[in-house]
């Protein structure tokens, strides 16, 4: 069985950080099940194992955090859902390749409970919301927008770090750096799309669809 822990307020990365590790490590020796915590921190920016120091545009706006996640810049704050994934590969096929397309397909079925269609792009990490609203790009291809991030690291066969998903954050806070290096198209929320939707709810679909994924 999964362990699902949310956790209210916003949680300083440092210690979710930590935390996650330390949690990792036990589910390693045997000693924890595997998790899923869901929380928000503060205002911030991670830099991924990828990440070009060019994409961080302006490092005084908030903290900046080195990790070990795969990926290049990302933003967390208040209004996003993040889901650290703390997940037992080695009883789950080891096949880091279809783990990450998992987490892109739980994205995308939890955006399917709001009628939210996501998509992923070869060569861009994340889920992607068409906008076909929005005036087209330079060269012709229509506007998209980013509206969940991924980013994971294994350990000992054991994941940690995992996805976010923009429910309301303040889109403003993403400009402080190029998301994922991505620097052509935008940034949105379920918010942004219109959509009343809230925390609660989000956590619910990503409970919901969890185990047509995983399970």
């Amino acid at each position: 069985m999964v362990e699902w822990i949310t956790s209210p307020g916003l949680t300083p990365y440092p210690d979710a950080v930590a935390a996650m590790e330390t949690r990792a490590d036990a589910i390693f020796r045997g000693e924890a099940g595997e998790a899923i915590w869901l929380l928000e921190h503060p205002p911030l920016y991670t830099a991924g194992t990828s990440a070009k120091p060019a994409d961080l545009t302006d490092p005084e706006r908030f903290d900046v955090f080195e990790t070990n996640r795969g990926g290049q810049y990302t933003y967390h704050g208040p209004g996003q859902r993040v889901a650290y994934v703390m997940l037992d590969l080695s009883k789950r096929g080891r096949d880091v390749r279809l783990f990450v397309q998992n987490l892109e397909a739980w994205v995308i079925a939890t955006l399917a409970e709001f009628n939210v269609t996501g998509e992923i792009r070869e060569g861009r990490v994340g889920v992607w919301v068409p906008r076909p609203e929005k005036a087209p790009l330079p060269d012709g291809s229509p506007a998209e927008d980013k509206i969940a991030a991924i980013g994971v690291r294994l350990r000992k066969w054991v994941s940690f770090h995992g996805l976010s998903i923009n429910v309301e954050p303040d889109l403003t806070h993403f400009e402080g750096i190029v998301p994922c290096g991505i620097s052509d198209q935008g940034v949105t929320s379920l918010v942004d799309l219109g959509l009343p939707v809230t925390m609660g709810d989000v956590d619910d679909a990503l409970k919901r669809t969890f185990s047509e994924v995983f399970d």
